[in-house]
């Protein structure tokens, strides 16, 4: 059963499919998207704002705002493998990715005010920082010592001197913090700490060191230092729904 609901403006709409389009109403121009679980359709005024600056707003919000690469997370050692066997092509298909999406994201029309130049300038930052951090990643894993050069360095010093240092007690001593106090946020703390113990009594103590060090802690370290805060009130979502002088949202019953 569906609803249908006129409103000035909406709460916190979710994931966004469908395509959008306008048609006029009057003095108003019709914009219709939909989200989550809503059909919608905005009546805007065209003397206020223009179509492809909300359409780019859209995009912020909706189809920009997650991560813009292909995930290549390494969990375990085939996982590994499967990266230093394929690092030069996942390195093409990367930059590929990148040269395809840069252009769209740069070129976006918003609209005019604070809040979404804001936006666009923090997606552009996210997208830049998910960049550099995939292609460091995909170095790393075989040559640890290129995280030397990294442009995170400052920021995730602890992590890079410890795969890149000659010194494999180095690595070790910081793997073992790292795990000690991961397990603390752990509902099994043991069960941590046991696999720990048993990856670092295996041959491939290096390459599981590698796997929690790069993957784990300089991968969200790194990651930490370029995203913005979630609006988790959806501050956002209503002044997007705020840019409408009428609202009809139908949408699926929860």
């Amino acid at each position: 059963m569906k609803k249908l609901v006129f409103t000035l403006s909406l709460a916190l709409s979710a994931m966004v499919s469908g395509q959008k389009t306008a048609g006029k109403a009057g003095n108003l121009v019709l914009y219709s998207y939909q989200t989550f679980n809503c059909d919608n359709k905005g009546y805007f005024d065209p003397k206020k704002y223009k179509k492809e600056e909300i359409d780019g707003s859209f995009k912020l919000l909706y189809t920009l705002s997650g991560v813009s690469f292909d995930n290549h997370t390494v969990f375990k050692l085939s996982d590994l493998e499967d990266i230093r066997k394929n690092k030069n092509t996942y390195l093409q298909q990367l930059d590929k990715q990148y040269q395809e999406k840069k252009k769209e994201l740069y070129d976006l029309k918003v609209i005019n005010l604070p809040e979404w130049k804001k936006l666009h300038q923090e997606t552009i930052r996210s997208f830049e920082g998910e960049y550099q951090l995939k292609k460091e990643e995909l170095n790393a894993y075989s040559d640890p010592a290129s995280l030397k050069n990294s442009k995170f360095y400052n920021t995730c010093k602890e992590y890079i001197d410890a795969v890149s240092s000659p010194d494999k007690q180095k690595m070790y001593a910081v793997w073992k913090n790292f795990v000690e106090a991961k397990s603390k946020d752990n509902a099994d703390p043991q069960s941590v700490i046991d696999k720990f113990k048993a990856q670092f009594n295996d041959p491939k103590k290096d390459d599981y060191a590698l796997i929690q060090l790069i993957g784990f802690g300089f991968h969200n370290c790194a990651n930490h230092s370029f995203r913005s805060e979630p609006d988790e009130e959806g501050t956002l979502y209503r002044k997007f729904d705020k840019i409408f002088t009428k609202l009809e949202q139908d949408c699926d019953e929860p």
